[in-house]
């Protein structure tokens, strides 16, 4: 498939399929083997593919498919230095590594890959944007607050994958831990429906052509929420955009280049 496709998002694993005419990779992988061979082959894809996964940082709904897809199919591993450290801890084995350094555009086969650093809670996190032909795609979940630095790494994307996690209503009125809703609304824990309606805002350009809101809350989020207040926010600037939802529990809408 030359296109992306994420896999599943949520806070129970999270991975997302990305082909170009050159390369095909996973971006995080923390979902099951089982899980992943199903959602794959829905794209007819099939893992002996795959050529590398890159990792965004160390929580385990990120990693926990490398205990099979790392370790006993040997797929390569890229990563920066802290979150190899943290994913060696976590899982107590040394996958194949590649390690890229935060900031620095690598090439892996036709793709340009940049890493760049967000706010989350774990060792060295990242997004990504990848760059190939004339396209740009944005991969950015798991922080707490859009810094300068994140607004300008996602400029002039033409797809974007984008967390749109809480409601921040819904956090204060949840049965969560106070420690849990201190963590999530904290500028290292995930980012708000209201914080991605207002990035997206700041970053629109007319040759955006969607946008999957990734890593809702189960507890604290629904899809019809998430869509109708970033919806509204893009309004007041005159915005549309085309939105999917990513799911955890199946495939999201696929994006065919």
């Amino acid at each position: 498939m030359y296109g992306f496709c994420p896999l599943a998002s949520g806070s129970k694993g999270n991975c997302v399929y990305f082909g170009s005419k050159e390369a095909k990779i996973l971006i995080d992988a923390g979902i099951s083997t089982k899980v992943l061979l199903s959602r794959l082959a829905e794209i007819n894809i099939d893992i002996s593919e795959i050529d590398a996964i890159l990792i965004t940082h160390e929580h385990t709904d990120h990693i926990q498919g490398l205990k099979t897809l790392a370790f006993k199919m040997g797929i390569p591993v890229f990563a920066n230095h802290e979150t190899a450290k943290g994913i060696v801890e976590v899982l107590r084995d040394c996958p194949k590594f590649k390690i890229f350094s935060t900031g620095e555009t690598f090439q892996f086969k036709d793709l340009n890959i940049h890493p760049f650093t967000i706010q989350h809670d774990t060792l060295d996190p990242v997004a990504f944007t990848i760059k190939m032909d004339q396209l740009k795609v944005g991969f950015c979940t798991d922080l707490g607050f859009t810094t300068s630095l994140v607004q300008a790494r996602l400029m002039e994307c033409d797809y974007l994958y984008l967390e749109s996690n809480h409601e921040i209503s819904m956090v204060h009125a949840s049965s969560r831990p106070m420690i849990y809703k201190q963590r999530v609304l904290s500028r290292s824990g995930h980012l708000s429906n209201e914080a991605c309606g207002n990035l997206l805002a700041n970053i629109y350009h007319p040759k955006l052509k969607h946008v999957h809101l990734a890593h809702l809350s189960s507890e604290c989020n629904t899809p019809d929420v998430a869509l109708r207040v970033i919806k509204g926010i893009l309004e007041q600037h005159g915005i549309q955009l085309e939105m999917t939802v990513a799911p955890q529990d199946r495939i999201s809408k696929a994006i065919h280049f």
